[in-house]
């Protein structure tokens, strides 16, 4: 039997209330029996600095390590200034150094996140797709921005809207589809 695709979810908010954190669950939930995750932790770094390399901090040694052991990532982000917040690129960035041992490269990654205003996190989100592209990751086509609402979950964090559970569950099950075509391409190569 074959083992499932791991994973890793990375949440860019740090806030301890976090909707992107409440909507990184709830997608979790949905899942597909291809798909294992495991959250990821992003909020203990350094800001990047090049003259930590010699001696990168424990956090960051412990971020990579998560990231290149996953086959996949799932990053649920906030917005910050029609961008992607400073603590989600802090660890792109080291994710990244030194280019030779980029955790990004060929990973497949989902985008998605959650934001009160009508457009969700569109415009951040295409700043990060655009960010994960330069780095050689494999980004899943599509758009995943989701307006957050008082309804959209229940009081055990599921989704609780139906046509907004009907398109994550696609969501979901489009990015098992895109893992596990590129894991099995992976093995075969």
């Amino acid at each position: 039997m074959k083992l499932p695709c791991k994973v890793g979810v990375i949440v860019g908010s740090n806030r301890r209330e976090s909707i992107n954190r409440k909507l990184a669950q709830a997608i979790v939930r949905l899942g597909s029996p291809t798909l294992s995750f495991e959250d990821i932790r992003i909020d203990d770094m350094p800001m990047y600095n090049g003259d930590l390399e010699g001696a990168r901090p424990d956090t960051v040694n412990r971020f990579t390590a998560a990231v290149a052991a996953c086959d996949a990532v799932l990053i649920v982000m906030p917005e910050h200034n029609r961008s992607l917040p400073a603590l989600l690129k802090n660890a792109i960035d080291w994710g990244s150094k030194p280019s030779d041992k980029n955790v990004w490269r060929d990973k497949p990654a989902a985008i998605t996140g959650t934001s009160p205003g009508a457009i969700g996190t569109a415009v951040g989100q295409q700043h990060l797709r655009q960010i994960l592209g330069i780095l050689g990751a494999t980004v899943m086509g599509g758009e995943a921005y989701v307006s957050f609402k008082p309804d959209l979950l229940d009081a055990e964090g599921n989704i609780a809207n139906e046509s907004t559970r009907v398109f994550l569950q696609a969501f979901v099950d489009r990015f098992a589809v895109l893992v596990g075509k590129l894991a099995s391409h992976a093995h075969d190569s």
